[in-house]
Formats: structure tokens, sequence, C-alpha cells
């Protein structure tokens, strides 16, 4: 079975285009205050800013980080070549799990759609503890057993994740840190029209989808429009935020 590190190696080593495609199918989520601003608001942002798994970098075109002094990672070559137009950032390719930086050199890290992309959660998230200050912040995104549900249940074989939910996420953070809260952001997308939706199942699926597949999803997804107006699918995103331990 291909590991969750593994998936993410094939899916954005050599491309943001998959990365892209789902972030394009956010657009139609019904809540009026989208997941950028919405984080935004939560981050426990000073100081020395971290974020591991950075991506495109789009997390910063709505935070301010003027006033921070901000380092982005990631282990694609591609992402952060990507990550190099983010204004005042420092960019650096690695592991999450064998960061290059020194113990305690941060004051936040950030870690927004990413752990569950790791082998072994607990252990990254140990070598988060390990650059952050003592009293330092944790804010890690990730998303419930059920987020999107309505297209997995379109039976595509989108991939293999690592478990970090709802459910296993605050555990595994409380194993490290202390102060441990978790908040939920609400959201439901309401898409129009079939292509966002096979768009991104392609991007999702180890192999290409096959024409039969395709046509399936054609059919399932229209005649859900066709009875509803637009093909609903539930988010469940959460964010848990937590401190470093004190010696």
């Amino acid at each position: 079975m291909t590991t969750p590190s593994a998936r993410a190696e094939q899916q954005y080593a050599d491309t943001t285009g998959n990365l892209t495609a789902r972030m394009a199918v956010h657009e139609f989520g019904t809540n009026p205050q989208d997941w950028y601003s919405w984080l935004a608001e939560r981050l426990p942002l000073s100081g020395r800013v971290l974020e591991v798994g950075a991506g495109t970098g789009r997390l910063w075109s709505t935070v301010p980080h003027e006033q921070v002094d901000l380092t982005l990672t990631d282990v694609s070559a591609v992402m952060c070549a990507r990550l190099a137009g983010v204004a005042g950032a420092v960019v650096r390719r690695c592991e999450a799990g064998a960061l290059p930086f020194a113990d305690g050199g941060f004051d936040t890290v950030v870690a927004n759609h990413m752990l569950y992309h790791v082998d072994d959660p607990a252990a990254v998230l140990r070598e988060f503890a390990r650059v952050l200050r003592p009293g330092g912040r944790l804010a890690v995104a990730t998303n419930g057993r059920r987020h999107m549900a309505e297209l997995k249940d379109l039976g595509t074989g989108m991939g293999t994740h690592s478990e970090v939910t709802e459910v296993t996420g605050p555990a595994l953070v409380g194993a490290v840190f202390d102060d441990v809260r978790v908040q939920d952001y609400p959201d439901v997308l309401e898409i129009p029209s079939v292509e966002p939706v096979v768009a991104y199942l392609g991007s999702m699926c180890e192999v290409p989808l096959t024409e039969e597949r395709v046509a399936v999803v054609r059919r399932v997804v229209g005649e859900r429009i066709a009875a509803e107006g637009v093909f609903r699918v539930r988010k469940h995103v959460l964010l848990i935020t937590a401190t470093r331990r004190l010696p």
C-alpha cells in the first residue's frame, strides 16, 4: 500500500497543478468567511514564525505577515519555487520530520493541512516541539473523518492519508503539547457544474481516472445538479492549537 509520504511526493514533486485543482473547488464554499480569512484571525502569530509544508504559500496572501520573521518549508522543489514569491519569507526545502533549524528557534509553528501527508505524525509533532521555544504556539489544521464525504463516496480511489482527524488529532498533539484547543470551521460547497468535481477527483487519484469512471462521475453529479441545482459537499475542517511545554 502506498504510504502518505509517498503519495504526497507523487502528487507534488513535479507540479503544483494537483494542489491548485483541489484548492479551486473550495471557491464554491458557502461560508461567508473563507478558510484563509478565518484561519488568519486564529493563528497565534508573533516573532519568528515557521510554516511547515507551506505548499504554494496561498495562506500568506491573506495573513498579514509584515511584522513577523517568516520561514516557509516544503519537501517539494516545485513548491519551494512558488514559495520564493512570498514577500519577506525565507524558504527552505526539507522534510517535516527533519527540520534544519536549531532547538527553540521559533515562536510559532503552523502546519496547515499537511500533517496527514506524513507517515509518522507523532514524530513530526515532536520535531515541531523541538524547534519551538518553551511556551511557543502550534497551529495544526486538518480534516475530520467525514470531510468531503460526498466526493469520497463517488468511489474513485482518492489516495492515502494518515489518520489525523477530529478523533486522533487532539490526542496526538496533546501527547507533546499543552493547552490543546480545537475549533471547527463549518462550510458546505455548492458546486454548480460537473467539471470542477472531475478535476478535483482527477487530482486526487493515484492513477488517472478511466473514461468509464469519469462517465459515472459525470452522470451521478449531473443528476444531483439537475435535481437540486448544485452538488453539495460538506466540509469538516478543524484547527488544533497548543502550547510548547515549559521545561
